[in-house]
């Protein structure tokens, strides 16, 4: 794939204060994102809200619950911006903070896609390596178009009609080996989840409910890694406050972490609500919590070329025990500058 010099105009990262009523929530380089992931910064007990161009407008999952895909107009797509309401606790509220993540797919276009053994609906960016896709299950091994026409780095599927954990597969962590989003479980082998690493058309699922139940349906979110613009690896931590540093090739703009050998906390930064190193404004995936800041066991440092840990603690740095992360692009490292 060729090198994205502008990351913002397919990810993008935009905060707003709640006001109680509804609001346009717009990117703020003008980005239409296809796939938007809402949460409340200051408030505790706030579900993650996910949503995107292919499944009714309203309708969103929690990455931080099982529960299955349900009607909710807090996050919504208004023409080229989102929009939040209040709903519930989880969005629009008066004077509460919040931070929308959007990625550009297919500009909300799907096509069938047929190179797997179940049909697909995708709606692709292939310039920015992304992919939404959605199907509906069969209960047999199976595999699912995703679009990209290069293999994915990580692919997140979620049951959308019915109660289902996050499954995660990435090829640095092997064939089967599936974290969950939605938990803090280690990476484990579950081949009936995945049941084999994606190639450049397809993705494998297996007879897991959670990924395959029969007549239900599933939305996944296929990324694959491009120059300049994304990053999905593995790194062993040091236990030490000089760890390990990751070499992205750009500036991160966001960047997802999760310990896979050991049980953790998925954690977030990002460089729109962490505005100088060290970067420690946590904020869990897994979990309905209000953003922390806890620099003693959760810092690390955003670089023009990618990122280092400056923790010893063991969320994200126990000694020896490996961590996979998902970064996307502020900059590529030929035009970034230093924090």
């Amino acid at each position: 794939m060729p090198a994205i010099k502008k990351p913002s105009d397919h990810f993008d990262i935009a905060l707003q204060t709640g006001t109680g009523a509804a609001a346009d929530f717009p990117m703020p380089n003008g980005m239409a994102p296809d796939f938007g992931w809402l949460k409340s910064r200051s408030t505790g007990s706030t579900n993650h809200l996910l949503t995107n161009r292919l499944v009714n407008n309203g309708n969103t999952v929690s990455t931080n619950s099982t529960t299955a895909e349900f009607s909710n107009p807090a996050l919504y797509f208004n023409g080229n911006n989102m929009g939040m309401q209040p709903y519930n606790s989880d969005a629009g509220q008066n004077g509460q903070t919040y931070v929308l993540w959007g990625w550009k797919a297919g500009g909300g276009t799907a096509v069938t896609n047929t190179s797997g053994t179940i049909s697909s609906q995708v709606s692709a960016n292939p310039t920015a390596g992304f992919s939404i896709v959605t199907y509906t299950g069969t209960g047999a091994n199976a595999t699912v178009g995703h679009g990209l026409g290069v293999t994915p780095s990580m692919v997140i599927v979620k049951a959308r009609s019915t109660t289902g954990n996050w499954c995660v597969t990435m090829p640095t962590l092997g064939a089967n080996n599936v974290p969950f989003l939605d938990l803090t479980n280690a990476a484990a082998s579950f081949p009936t989840v995945f049941n084999g690493l994606p190639t450049s058309t397809i993705f494998n699922i297996g007879t897991a409910g959670s990924t395959n139940t029969n007549a239900a349906t599933f939305v996944a979110y296929c990324f694959a890694a491009v120059e300049g613009y994304s990053a999905f690896g593995s790194y062993t931590g040091n236990g030490s406050a000089d760890g390990p540093f990751v070499f992205t090739g750009f500036r991160p703009r966001f960047v997802l972490f999760k310990k896979s050998s050991a049980a953790d906390d998925w954690i977030i930064y990002d460089t729109s609500r962490d505005t100088y190193n060290v970067a420690s404004k946590n904020l869990y995936p897994n979990g309905a919590f209000a953003e922390d800041t806890n620099t003693a066991n959760r810092a690390a440092d955003i670089l023009s070329n990618g990122f280092k840990i400056r923790s010893s603690a063991t969320y994200l740095n126990l000694n020896a025990a490996t961590f996979i992360y998902m970064a996307f692009a502020e900059a590529p490292f030929k035009f970034a500058n230093a924090r």
